[in-house]
């Protein structure tokens, strides 16, 4: 069994989300794994999830049986383990010890971490894994992505073509790649022209935009940069998205000053840093302990409940950050 991390930027987007996946589906691919044979965990976030038996919430509770027994036939298995930089400190010392101890003979074993691995398994990484590194997508990186896309579907963009479909969907390039796959019906040869009209609003800007709105108190604007996002943006996302800027907006209430704020951070764009250390006592803490908490069942909900629930429970749980933060 081979041990394979997929590490991400911490602030990455659908782009980078889909570049990972594809790398671990391949992985599993070269292995002569077979995606049904692939199980597949998303980890729940810092917070969520249901309590298990163990030390393990339940949604994490197959790892233990996969890594502790492998295939009982014989044929080759895989496990992706999605968004493991959310693992608990119990958790990853228990899934740090498995790995240690399996048979990696017959199994194949993936995780996708966004940010930082959880410290517990760095050893047996070390020692036992193998490490793929997916960096940040930036804009002018994706003209090199389209063309041989195009090529692939027959198809030869102009420069304002390129540049059109940029400027609809950023860095998503699983976004772009379904749009080349419409413009394969009118192709070969694309325009700036032809892109615009059919593919006229940009659903994927990035989601700071929604943040920004909801610090305003825009209801409005809010709602509706949510329903742009929606149409090709993951809820996930948008809830970790949310849960970064509160934890940002909790260490500035927190913070004594703002090198320390700034030094606690880590790191992001200096606009966005700004407005939140200048906004920090606008904020009561009992308003940031409601958001976390609506934030958890939120997540709760995404995961357990039915897709056509979600867009009700995301626009709620924005029109009340919008009162809670203005």
């Amino acid at each position: 069994m081979a041990l394979v991390i997929v590490s991400g930027p911490s602030d990455g987007g659908p782009g980078e989300r889909d570049r990972m996946l594809e790398i671990a589906y391949k992985h599993f691919s070269d292995s002569d794994v077979e995606r049904s044979q692939v199980v597949r965990i998303d980890v729940p976030g810092r917070g969520a999830g249901e309590d298990g038996d163990g030390a393990m919430r339940a949604e994490l509770e197959p790892v233990v049986p996969f890594l502790q027994s492998g295939s009982l036939f014989g044929e080759r298995q895989g496990l992706l383990l999605v968004d493991a930089q959310n693992l608990q400190v119990d958790e990853s010392s228990v899934i740090a010890t498995l790995l240690d101890s399996a048979d990696l003979s017959s199994n194949e074993v993936v995780m996708l971490v966004s940010g930082k691995l959880p410290s517990a398994l760095g050893p047996v990484v070390k020692v036992r894994g193998t490490t793929v590194t997916v960096g940040k997508m930036w804009e002018r990186d994706i003209p090199k992505w389209i063309g041989p896309e195009a090529k692939k579907r027959g198809l030869k963009l102009d420069d304002g073509a390129v540049d059109a479909l940029i400027a609809r969907y950023g860095t998503d390039t699983a976004s772009i790649a379904r749009a080349l796959d419409q413009l394969v019906e009118v192709g070969p040869d694309i325009t700036e022209k032809m892109v615009r009209e059919r593919f006229r609003n940009r659903p994927d800007e990035p989601a700071w935009h929604i943040t920004d709105a909801i610090a305003r108190g825009d209801v409005g604007e809010a709602l509706r940069r949510l329903s742009d996002f929606l149409v090709h943006g993951h809820p996930l996302v948008y809830l970790a998205t949310l849960e970064t800027d509160l934890k940002r907006r909790a260490l500035a209430s927190a913070a004594p000053d703002e090198a320390t704020f700034r030094e606690w951070v880590g790191g992001g764009s200096e606009r966005q840093l700004s407005m939140l250390w200048q906004r920090r006592n606008r904020i009561r803490e009992s308003s940031l302990r409601r958001a976390q908490e609506a934030l958890l069942r939120a997540d709760r909900a995404i995961k357990t409940e039915p897709e056509e629930t979600h867009r009700v429970t995301l626009e709620r749980l924005t029109v009340a950050m919008c009162h809670w933060y203005r």
